[in-house]
């Protein structure tokens, strides 16, 4: 049940969507930044988030994308940005 590392990004028009799309994604998220958020993810945690977005979001006005970064790959960071850490466990409430 190992955890992988995912960026999922969005692009929400209307205001409640958004803040219920990112309010929802901070649940995950180990970082992030405006529309962007890097999450570990087990298999079943990724499918829960992607049927829930979807609840959440207008597909004939929103876009959400979901990129699975590869584990061994070097994240290279920039200005006051932190390489994201897969933490020992997450609070989600």
């Amino acid at each position: 049940m190992g955890r992988k590392l995912y960026v999922i990004a969005y692009d929400v028009r209307d205001e409640q969507r958004l803040n219920k799309v990112r309010e929802y994604l901070k649940n995950y998220s180990t970082g992030g930044q405006k529309s962007v958020y890097e999450c570990f993810l087990t298999d079943g945690e990724l499918q829960e988030v992607l049927k829930e977005l979807a609840r959440l979001i207008r597909e004939d006005e929103d876009r959400v994308h979901v990129f699975r970064l590869e584990g061994r790959s070097k994240v290279h960071t920039l200005g006051i940005a932190h390489p994201p850490k897969d933490p020992s466990y997450f609070f989600i409430g």
